[in-house]
């Protein structure tokens, strides 16, 4: 097995301070968290950003700060998001692949999204994937359903995605695929030859779908976008607390974690 990649996805979209206090907002913060979860085993930063009134933005140039910030601290990848929030626009949600990072999610179809619904209507799928192969960023192609790798592997057959493909599995989203160890089965079944792939698992789903991606060779994500709580009622104090345990797990399974350097040899960066 390759060495295991971790991502922290800090901050996400619709997560508060609410929810869980320790939540990281301003681009000093989550460039210091991004930090943190370096120290603590992670390799990619999946970027979310926030406006100054901690409400979720596409602004370039609040990516840009919040990006510089980051490099500062740390060599994590960084793997900026297209997904936005719910509602925004596709013109919007592209404008930080503008910046060239390393990395970007393009997620390839439409979810009920709890009671909102996460458009992604197929001109705009092209549209992203073709921004991204002008701007030389790397697509993490984000499958919420089983139908999103089918248009994936459409893309590639466009020419619109390059091989091999990396893909992240969010699963338990309400309105999207279950978090179960049959449904990730599954998909890990119907990946292209030679794919990578990372499981997100959502509240609770987070933990025992991170040890089956451990076990079976893929990724894991974990953070505060998929899951504020350490136990059952207990809130994580830090990303980073998140982050240690599953590395923590990785190593007593005989997995090490990867670097970033390493990290960027196994998704084909460099």
């Amino acid at each position: 097995m390759d060495k295991l990649i971790i991502t922290a996805a800090i901050t996400g979209a619709e997560v508060t301070r609410k929810d869980n206090p320790n939540l990281p907002i301003t681009p000093r913060e989550i460039a210091s968290a991004a930090a943190a979860c370096r120290g603590a085993g992670a390799s990619v930063i999946h970027l979310h950003v926030r406006n100054f009134k901690g409400e979720p933005t596409q602004d370039i140039s609040v990516y840009q700060e919040t990006i510089e910030r980051i490099k500062e601290e740390s060599d994590v990848i960084v793997q900026v998001s297209t997904g936005g929030a719910v509602g925004m626009s596709a013109r919007e949600r592209i404008e930080p692949v503008r910046l060239r990072p390393e990395m970007a999610t393009l997620t390839t179809g439409t979810v009920n999204f709890g009671s909102d619904v996460f458009i992604n209507r197929y001109p705009d799928i092209e549209y992203f994937a073709q921004e991204m192969l002008n701007y030389g960023v790397k697509p993490e192609i984000e499958v919420f359903d089983t139908g999103m790798i089918t248009t994936a592997n459409n893309l590639v057959r466009k020419k619109l995605l390059k091989t091999p493909l990396h893909f992240d599995f969010v699963m338990g989203v309400p309105g999207g695929i279950e978090g179960s160890t049959e449904n990730l089965h599954h998909l890990v079944r119907m990946l292209p030859f030679g794919s990578t792939w990372s499981v997100a698992g959502i509240g609770s789903a987070e933990l025992p779908l991170g040890v089956m991606s451990i076990i079976m060779g893929g990724h894991v994500r974990v953070g505060f976008e998929d899951n504020v709580f350490f136990t059952k009622g207990v809130l994580a104090q830090s990303n980073a607390q998140l982050v240690e345990r599953m590395a923590c797990i990785a190593r007593e399974l005989g997995r090490e974690t990867a670097t970033p350097e390493e990290a960027r040899r196994i998704l084909g960066l460099v």
